[in-house]
């Protein structure tokens, strides 16, 4: 496999100070999620979830509007990066942020940089949903480092020279045809401003590719989708 180069405002001045106080905790949320999915249940029991959607965003995408963001938009090239692997119920949503006990070790943290992009996600990624894997924050690294493995990239979004303008439905023939083990409903595409976000594939508890559960849908137009190129 080809490797992976393995993220808004203010009140009006008549605000009491709580409600202040209330927005800017919301804001802060916000800038955390901006690069997430919908967010649908708070909570959840560690280790209870039916599948995982594997989660890659395509870094010239995100660093169109994230330019400073290190090292990711450093002009490094990085194509597709690790977003996450989020555990998900087949009926619908996932559990988040869920009760546990196993924390964020340094060594863990440690191996969790060399997934994801950068240190805020990788945090955030454990917290979200390592806590809701059952896992300890070391093996749930070392899982989301193996499902990488399982989505192979298209050569033509290896490394583009030049944007690109491509139908959804041609990204993911792209993609079915560099991995003719994925069944049909297995992948899904994010897109943000009519371009490519993310690339996210359903894989079972044992990393084996899936179709999606209920309510993942691509949010990509039917028409054009621009794929800028590496800058």
């Amino acid at each position: 496999m080809k490797h992976l180069n393995t993220r808004f405002g203010r009140l009006a001045a008549s605000l009491s100070g709580s409600c202040l106080l209330a927005f800017s905790l919301l804001c802060v949320s916000v800038v955390s999620h901006g690069r997430h999915h919908s967010h649908v249940n708070t909570g959840g029991e560690p280790g209870q979830f039916d599948y995982y959607i594997l989660s890659l965003s395509w870094a010239p995408t995100y660093c169109l509007t994230h330019a400073g963001e290190q090292p990711e938009c450093s002009g490094r090239g990085y194509g597709f990066v690790l977003h996450g692997l989020w555990p998900q119920y087949a009926a619908g949503g996932y559990p988040s942020y869920c009760p546990s006990v196993s924390r964020l070790s340094d060594v863990a943290a440690a191996r969790g940089r060399t997934i994801y992009p950068s240190v805020q996600l990788m945090r955030h990624e454990w917290q979200e949903h390592g806590t809701c894997s059952g896992m300890e924050a070391l093996d749930y690294f070392a899982t989301a480092d193996r499902a990488t493995a399982v989505l192979r990239i298209p050569a033509a979004l290896d490394a583009p020279r030049a944007d690109q303008t491509l139908q959804a439905g041609q990204i993911i023939s792209l993609f079915r045809s560099a991995n003719p083990q994925l069944p049909e409903g297995a992948l899904t595409l994010s897109c943000s401003r009519n371009s490519l976000s993310e690339v996210r594939v359903c894989l079972s508890r044992d990393l084996v590719p899936r179709a999606c559960g209920r309510g993942v849908h691509s949010s990509c137009p039917r028409t054009s989708v621009r794929v800028p190129a590496f800058r």
